[in-house]
């Protein structure tokens, strides 16, 4: 394909799946139809700045870590947006979601290059930083709002734990648990099913890039195994900062 219509296929490409999502939606009555096509135009902007940017900073560790950094901050504010009630506020979430977040990755990518199953490469750590950021974020947000889904919805009997003398963390123990079990389900099935229901972007990108099917497959098992130990360790600590509750929860939109 030539260099100078690529761009153009792929807005054009780019444009008619928006509209194919958007009309799917507004006709099965879906609120906020038009979520998915901002959701779109806003990772068309981003990935386009994103690549320019990584074309001259991807061999500079220093800049590649201020990159990761900055994903990072970006990542535990929107998680903590979807966790904050209308009205509430943000900070107290901002401050979970970081705290379960940086101790998931920073679990993670200390396993891994510590144990030299990656070399410690700008390359790599953005890579795979990258990816693991992204499903921490994820996970962040199904925990948090899958536990005070149910803490709102079982509150009676959460009251009535509480009035047995249970503490508050005891009162919601089980919720907290099966958030997590729930919150993990995504990136388990993601696991399970890699190379017979899907190819993992991870693993096409590393055999575009020029590794071997091997080693991309090398490649591939380390971020699936990175991205359900930061979930589950993310998810822990979210749930367990949010859990112990004295007053019913305003439910999360």
């Amino acid at each position: 394909m030539s260099s100078l219509h690529a761009p153009l296929n792929t807005l054009v490409c780019v444009v008619l799946l928006a509209v194919l999502t958007t009309s799917a939606l507004w006709w099965y009555g879906v609120p906020q139809r038009w979520a998915p096509v901002w959701a779109v135009a806003r990772g068309l902007l981003q990935l386009t700045v994103l690549s320019l940017v990584l074309n001259g900073v991807i061999t500079h560790g220093a800049l590649v870590a201020l990159g990761i950094a900055a994903m990072f901050g970006v990542a535990v504010v929107t998680a903590a947006r979807r966790l904050t009630a209308n009205g509430g506020p943000l900070l107290p979430a901002v401050g979970t979601v970081a705290l379960g977040m940086g101790a998931g990755v920073g679990a993670v990518l200390l396993i891994v290059f510590g144990t030299g199953a990656l070399e410690l490469t700008a390359r790599y750590t953005l890579a795979l930083a990258g990816i693991v950021v992204g499903n921490a974020m994820t996970t962040a947000t199904l925990t948090g709002r899958r536990l005070n889904e149910a803490i709102v919805d079982r509150w009676s009997e959460v009251e009535g734990w509480l009035a047995l003398g249970a503490t508050p963390r005891q009162a919601t123990a089980s919720m907290a648990r099966q958030a997590v079990h729930h919150a993990m389900i995504p990136a388990t099935d993601q696991a399970k099913t890699t190379g017979l229901v899907t190819l993992p972007g991870a693993f096409v990108g590393a055999i575009f890039g020029g590794l071997s099917p091997l080693e991309a497959g090398r490649f591939q098992i380390i971020v699936l195994a990175s991205i359900l130990a930061a979930g589950a360790v993310c998810s822990i600590v979210v749930s367990h900062v949010m859990s112990p509750v004295r007053v019913k929860p305003l439910p999360v939109e």
